[in-house]
Formats: C-alpha cells, sequence, structure tokens
C-alpha cells in the first residue's frame, strides 16, 4: 500500500515533519541516511535539505532530480 502525502516541511536537526492525506503527521529522521548512504550525504548542506518538496502524485517526497524518499518510507519509519 502506499500512503499518500499532502505536504512536508524541514525541522532541525536534519528531520522532516510529513503531513499524509490521511490525516496523519509523522517526523522522519534523515540523518542516519545521510551517515550510511553517499547518495543522501549532499543533504548535509542546510540549504539543499530545506528544499525538500512533495513530489508528483504524493508518493514521496524530492529534493532533487537524483534525492529522494518513498511514502511508504517516510510512513514506515517515521515516529507519530
Amino acid at each position: 500500500m502506499f500512503y499518500r502525502i499532502h505536504s512536508v516541511s524541514p525541522l532541525p536537526d536534519k528531520r522532516l515533519l510529513v503531513y499524509f492525506l490521511d490525516n496523519t503527521v509523522k517526523q522522519y529522521d534523515v540523518k542516519p541516511l545521510i551517515a550510511t548512504m553517499p547518495v543522501f550525504h549532499p543533504l548535509e548542506e542546510q540549504a539543499l535539505f530545506d528544499q525538500v518538496r512533495v513530489d508528483a502524485g504524493g508518493y514521496g517526497v524530492v529534493w532533487n532530480d537524483e534525492l529522494d524518499l518513498s511514502s511508504n518510507e517516510l510512513w514506515e519509519n517515521g515516529v507519530s
């Protein structure tokens, strides 16, 4: 099942506040991805991290053409 996202906001300390269409709100910590997956290292730059937005259709969030996270990842590993 895919959980659709309504909106996303960057928070301090490399966290995201994700609002899903079913009114669920979750916080997701991006720090572990930045620390362990080289593709996410550019998100150490706050200016890029702050550019997060919902992708077309609401099935994930994106920063640019190379950096994204699926709605399922955010739902399953986010904290209510």
